[in-house]
């Protein structure tokens, strides 16, 4: 009899070993890659954790990108806008500099040196970051700002700035090179000054008349259009005794002329000679008061009205805001008093005067908000019926949002609005609006950029949309809203960052403005009035440079877009913080540790050779060592 050999396949202690085995496998490749499993069935009860993790990091990973790129595309518009500031010190400096020396084309130094920064800033303003025009604000692909020689000279179809100015400039100063306005003698002792056309945005305005001439009468400015007179009435003024006039620019400035009855030989400048014949004629007075206060209007028309014209061209051409002209009409055979910011609202018309009749329960609609007129205690969007009309201005000027007042001169009022595109006013009572000169509804405002709307420019009277045939210097995008939000990242699961920029914002287009007029503008280097033409400009120009209070800065796009980074930064410093935790619960769910598998690998080890031990001993039985 014997005793069969042990199947060790088939036995429970061959299975334990190969179990053993494939621990140690297992165990191995824990050790080699330190990983718990090589499938997720092998990972754990935690693994659904680890799962969410990588998901999270794999977003962190998406927003870090965003982050880095927004951050170029920032770094490289803050670099632009501080080239900006150094073009502006730099022009700046040279326009508020004291040489005129005049070149050969009639400029000075420093506006040559603004012709190049023009240039300069133009290419700046065309910045790209790898595809991305970074001031035309959702049309990034589309460059942002026209070249600067078609800006300035223009193309073969489309007229630039140096037309657009040559045309306001003599549509400014008149064919008699006195600002448009009429100078007369109705008798021997008297002048009269009269604005050419009533409502016309050309030349000078007149804003306000005093004297201290002994025994002379003065009347207005008023009518339409409006006009003053100073009558001596046949007397003599006194030694000292002066005239004041004052005038309103195209440019919104104002400049006063002072003329000082004197009785010295020569005869001072700014002064009127006092006659002195025997027997004393006072119409030689008064005549002599016509020749001085001529040429003090002629070179007040050709030095500062040139150089305020300069500058209102600057901002026909390349501002976007605009503005709806009213200008009341009187069939009376009596000259209407013109309309003032003093206006009721309400009431008759009387024979002299120009009042709008609006009653309690009227409207005007402004962009969509309406206004109520009512009888009194108005407020929010109501208007008392015995309000001024400069209320009336203020009211829509809030609604519009306009960045320059509506203003009333002359009897004519000029609502502006930084969005011609948007405006639009009717009313219930056309009759009340008709008579504030506004003849059709809705009031709509010129588009710009804005021309002298007929030839010659000298006898012109209206401005008119120019877009057919003008050089349009921004290109890109020009919507509502705020330029930066044009450009959007979301940086993080609920923050997103605004960064964009437009060559159009107040800020830069001011410069740019600014410094086209100032190079651009060039006078004969021989005339009489060069040096005050070219002084005067120099002085806006300045000013124009100059930081003022209320107004946009390149400082705020600059603030605006490192607010954006502060905010990137704060995202980022969550999510490195936040990657790490992840990562804690990742290693936690998914690695193995080396210590507790090596220890788990000798255990194993001893296990199977004990195994192995028995197994060996089990094989060599036989019946005899068995009995």
């Amino acid at each position: 009899m014997s005793i069969s050999s042990i199947n060790y396949s088939s036995s429970v202690l061959g299975s334990q070993i190969r179990n053993i085995n494939q621990q140690l496998t297992d165990l191995s490749t824990q050790l080699s890659t330190g990983k718990l499993s090589q499938n997720y069935s092998g990972m754990g009860t935690n693994e659904g954790f680890a799962i969410a993790g990588r998901s999270q990091i794999s977003n962190i990973a998406a927003y870090t990108d965003t982050i880095t790129n927004v951050n170029v595309n920032i770094n490289l518009a803050n670099t632009a806008l501080q080239s900006l500031t150094t073009i502006r010190n730099t022009v700046q400096t040279g326009s508020a500099s004291t040489a005129q020396d005049l070149n050969v084309n009639g400029q000075t130094v420093a506006q040559n040196t603004a012709a190049a920064q023009f240039g300069s800033m133009v290419g700046v303003l065309n910045t790209q970051s790898g595809n991305r025009y970074l001031f035309s604000g959702t049309a990034f692909n589309t460059q942002s700002v026209a070249n600067a020689g078609d800006i300035i000279n223009g193309t073969t179809t489309q007229a630039g700035f140096k037309t657009v100015m040559a045309e306001r400039q003599a549509a400014d100063l008149g064919a008699n090179g006195m600002g448009r306005l009429v100078q007369t003698q109705p008798t021997p002792s008297s002048v009269q000054v009269s604005e050419d056309v009533a409502g016309s945005p050309f030349g000078l305005k007149l804003s306000a008349v005093s004297s201290t001439l002994t025994g002379a009468t003065i009347t207005g400015p008023s009518g339409s259009p409006v006009s003053f007179t100073v009558d001596l009435n046949g007397v003599n003024p006194n030694n000292g005794d002066k005239l004041s006039v004052q005038f309103t620019l195209p440019d919104g400035s104002t400049e006063q002329i002072d003329l000082t009855a004197s009785t010295a030989t020569p005869t001072p400048l700014g002064s009127f000679a006092i006659d002195a014949s025997v027997p004393v004629n006072p119409n030689n007075t008064a005549a002599n008061l016509n020749t001085a206060l001529n040429a003090a209007i002629t070179k007040l028309a050709n030095t500062s009205l040139v150089a305020a014209s300069a500058i209102t061209a600057g901002d026909n051409f390349f501002n976007t805001a605009s503005s709806a002209i009213g200008t009341p009409v009187n069939n009376q055979a009596a000259p209407p008093a013109p309309i003032t910011g003093a206006t009721a609202l309400s009431g008759a018309s009387p024979s002299n005067s120009i009042s709008p009749g609006f009653v309690a329960g009227d409207t005007i609609t402004v962009n969509g908000t309406t206004l109520t007129f009512v009888s009194s205690g108005a407020t929010g969007n109501q208007l008392n019926v015995g309000d001024g009309i400069q209320t009336l201005m203020s009211k829509i000027d809030a609604i519009t949002g306009t960045s320059k007042p509506s203003s009333v001169h002359g009897g004519s009022i000029t609502i502006n609005t930084d969005d011609a595109a948007s405006l639009n006013i009717t009313t219930s009572n056309t009759g009340a609006l008709n008579a504030l000169g506004f003849s059709s509804t809705p009031v709509t405002a010129t588009q710009p950029p804005l021309r002298v709307g007929s030839s010659p420019a000298s006898s012109a009277t209206t401005l008119v949309n120019g877009s057919a045939n003008t050089v349009k210097w921004y290109t890109g995008n020009d919507g509502p809203g705020s330029p930066r939000s044009t450009a959007m990242a979301r940086v993080d699961d609920s923050v997103t960052v605004q960064y964009g920029a437009q060559a159009d914002e107040d800020a830069i287009r001011q410069q740019l403005q600014a410094i086209a007029v100032f190079g651009t503008f060039s006078t004969s280097p021989t005339g009489q009035y060069a040096g005050g033409q070219v002084a005067a400009l120099s002085l806006r120009v300045t000013q124009a440079l100059t930081k003022q209070p209320g107004q946009q800065h390149l400082e705020d796009i600059q603030t605006d877009l490192a607010m954006a980074q502060n905010t990137m930064k704060d995202a980022s410093t969550r999510q490195t913080q936040a990657k790490a935790q992840l990562q804690s619960i990742i290693d936690q769910a998914e690695s193995a540790s080396p210590d507790q598998v090596a220890s788990e690998i000798l255990s194993l080890q001893n296990a199977l050779q004990a195994s192995y031990q028995v197994t060996s001993n089990l094989a060599q039985l036989s019946l005899v060592k068995f009995l």
